[in-house]
């Protein structure tokens, strides 16, 4: 009785540790970008893969430099695949919110980042520029400055 015990407890703490590697995440943050492409793939197990392209001036230099990120979604977080679908059509810039995942299963996606919120950037307002008139010529009161 004690060895089935054993075994049990054994076993319990062997399909946590799995579960934890494949359900967990160890670790999480924010990359700021503009979406260049949102796929659905998958031959059983769908998904969506994704690339934003991240980019910001260099150190120093000031010159340009870009890189692209590549990122999934699981396909049934709808409020994400529907934010992102419309930061597409619009050309909106968006803030994703990602889990990295220990390993890269082929049953939950492409890549080891998986993206669990979105946050739409507001497009800049962009107003014509404002040109400002020289001041009204003031007239001198010569009236006054003629005293006898």
């Amino acid at each position: 009785m004690r060895k089935w015990i054993i075994l049990l407890v054994l076993l319990l703490m062997v399909g946590g540790g799995l579960y934890y590697v494949t359900f967990g995440y160890f670790s999480d943050g924010t990359r700021v970008g503009s979406l260049v492409k949102l796929s659905r793939r998958g031959y059983v197990f769908k998904t969506f893969e994704g690339q934003l392209q991240v980019g910001g001036m260099t150190d120093g230099t000031g010159s340009f430099s870009s890189s692209t990120w590549d990122f999934s979604v699981d396909e049934n977080n709808e409020p994400v695949v529907n934010l992102l679908n419309q930061a597409m059509k619009t050309g909106q810039r968006v803030s994703l919110h990602y889990e990295e995942k220990f390993f890269q299963l082929s049953w939950n996606g492409d890549t080891k980042y998986f993206v669990v919120s979105v946050e739409l950037i507001p497009l800049p307002v962009v107003r014509p520029p404002s040109y400002a008139l020289p001041p009204a010529p003031v007239v001198a009161d010569t009236a006054a400055a003629k005293k006898p």
